[in-house]
């Protein structure tokens, strides 16, 4: 196990490294200046070299990539172009929106998604499990954006349970700013739920064709007992690799929610950055988040190997 674990981690560093050169050289060749964009159009040429120098935009590429890494490993983001705070600062403010979102919808489309796939595997062929592929298939289909929309139409809008967008932020207390997040959680994680119960019926269909659970079967299990017993650990192996997916994904890929329900989060963040240029801000918060990525990956991989063995028997 030590050694899978050590091969894993060594490929998580590299990946990290790779991101990091990928990230700031992608982002620093986008067309435009910061400094022109603080300052406008009409900004006389010594003014501008001024700010590039304060801001460290004379310096060469590699120099700056070096100080970005330097500066990351220490917990220094850099500052912001900007708002002039520190980018860590702003990071760790949104980042107790975007993270209780990530987790509250992964929660959800777990709650969601494991019964379901579960149901519709035990009721192979019949109205059942029909039923809820047909949910599936529409859940995969319809955007998240439009199920964020139709959420804000009946419930905030024509029910008013819940407020059209918003966070009160935690100091205001946890029942608040949960109810505040419930729409974009539950925007999030339809579409997630969707794949992840269509992944765990095909997952335990295959289990369920083994030759291990027909010997189970053959000592008198019954088929809901076979299934619980051996073919649902069995099956978790693929399911672990898309819950993994979903967290990244929750994480990283919420900015269109978060643009609709007006949340103060990573998404935001960055969408924010990338209109002012705002070249720090974009390039630590998407390293952040592609670290989050990477990390999450590492441990889905140290859970295959609990689950199943044979991985690590293999290392």
């Amino acid at each position: 196990m030590l050694r899978y674990t050590l091969k894993r981690a060594l490929s998580l560093l590299v990946s990290l490294l790779v991101a990091s050169l990928v990230i700031f050289f992608v982002v620093e060749v986008a067309p435009g200046d910061p400094a022109a964009y603080m300052l406008g159009v009409n900004a006389q040429e010594d003014t501008l070299a001024a700010l590039r120098a304060e801001l460290g935009l004379d310096q060469p590429k590699l120099v700056r990539y070096a100080a970005w890494v330097t500066g990351m490993l220490q917990g220094d983001f850099g500052t912001s172009y900007t708002y002039r705070t520190p980018v860590a600062q702003m990071v760790a403010d949104r980042l107790w929106v975007s993270l209780p979102l990530a987790a509250y919808a992964l929660a959800l489309s777990t709650l969601i998604a494991f019964p379901a796939g579960i149901y519709a595997a035990s009721r192979r062929g019949r109205a059942g499990d029909m039923a809820v592929m047909g949910a599936t298939q529409l859940g995969v289909a319809v955007p998240n954006f439009w199920f964020a929309m139709m959420l804000v139409v009946i419930f905030a809008i024509n029910l008013r349970w819940f407020s059209a967008g918003g966070f009160p932020g935690w100091e205001g207390g946890v029942l608040p700013a949960l109810k505040a997040l419930t729409l974009p959680a539950i925007a999030l994680a339809l579409p997630q739920a969707a794949i992840l119960a269509r992944v765990m019926r095909s997952a335990l269909l295959d289990t369920l064709g083994e030759d291990f659970i027909r010997t189970a079967r053959a000592k008198g299990l019954s088929p809901g007992q076979a299934l619980r017993a051996h073919a649902l650990r069995n099956a978790l192996i693929p399911v672990l690799t898309i819950l993994g997916l979903q967290f990244s994904f929750l994480l990283a890929g919420a900015i269109i929610i978060e643009q609709v329900f007006f949340l103060p989060g990573l998404g935001r963040l960055v969408f924010q950055a990338i209109s002012a240029r705002d070249l720090i801000v974009v390039e630590s918060v998407v390293m952040l988040l592609v670290f989050a990525v990477i990390v999450v990956n590492f441990l889905v991989d140290l859970a295959y190997a609990a689950v199943d063995p044979r991985l690590r028997a293999r290392t």
